[in-house]
């Protein structure tokens, strides 16, 4: 179906059990991001960190379109749950990513919208969804959602915001790149899904059981994503 699939992580956790799996390795350089093609559970792929936040997540999903002719993107990783249902180590898929600091409600804008254009919140391609949360009840343990997934060049750890991202914006969860490459991928027609594990409750303790959780919510995000590609 998918010809070159572009996989991207935020951080060195997020990918480096892919990258142990990378068959017919080359590395380019671009924008002091090193993309690496090889072969993945049998299939053409160009794995890379982008780096944490949207700017880094969007000119690192352009490069991925435009110079290794990618089409389609997954991004892995670990997020902050905002859905109260959700515990550390669950999964959310997303259906829909929006960015909840782009605020420009001065203006007259509901919070959240792109003034000016013609979607703020982007939709993630149907089939990737469904084979995500098939990966996801084959491989993991946990319970999975799929949901809406907020992004936004913040950190959060404050349980007000946390419940006003969830009932305003109806998020799962919340991260710094998944709007990003969503918008990113709307803009040029790719197809994406974003897969994230909880590593905190986004609630404040995250001092306390980010870094213990974030590799063990990467582990089972990486398992999510090899049975993707398996079976894409």
């Amino acid at each position: 179906m998918y010809k070159k699939i572009g996989l991207i992580g935020a951080m060195a956790e997020e990918i480096e059990r892919i990258e142990e799996r990378l068959d017919n390795e080359t590395v380019t350089e671009k924008a002091g991001i090193l993309f690496k093609e090889g072969i993945f559970c049998g299939k053409p792929v160009v794995l890379c960190k982008s780096g944490v936040g949207k700017v880094n997540a969007a000119v690192c999903t352009q490069i991925l379109i435009d110079r290794f002719g990618v089409d389609a993107i997954l991004f892995t990783g670990v997020a902050g749950a905002l859905d109260p249902s959700l515990d550390i180590g669950d999964i959310v898929i997303s259906t829909d990513c929006q960015q909840h600091d782009m605020d420009a409600s001065p203006l007259g804008f509901a919070r959240g919208t792109i003034p000016f254009a013609e979607s703020s919140v982007f939709r993630a391609e149907p089939a990737l969804v469904s084979l995500a949360a098939e990966a996801s009840a084959s491989v993991t343990q946990g319970h999975t959602v799929q949901g809406r997934v907020l992004s936004g060049d913040q950190f959060i750890a404050d349980r007000d915001t946390v419940k006003l991202l969830h009932e305003q914006f109806g998020g799962a969860c919340t991260e710094m790149e998944g709007a990003a490459v969503a918008q990113v991928c709307a803009m040029n027609g790719t197809p994406f899904v974003i897969i994230r594990s909880m590593s905190d409750k986004a609630d404040g303790s995250a001092h306390v059981n980010f870094t213990e959780f974030a590799a063990q919510s990467a582990d089972r995000s990486f398992r999510i994503i090899e049975h993707m590609v398996e079976n894409l």
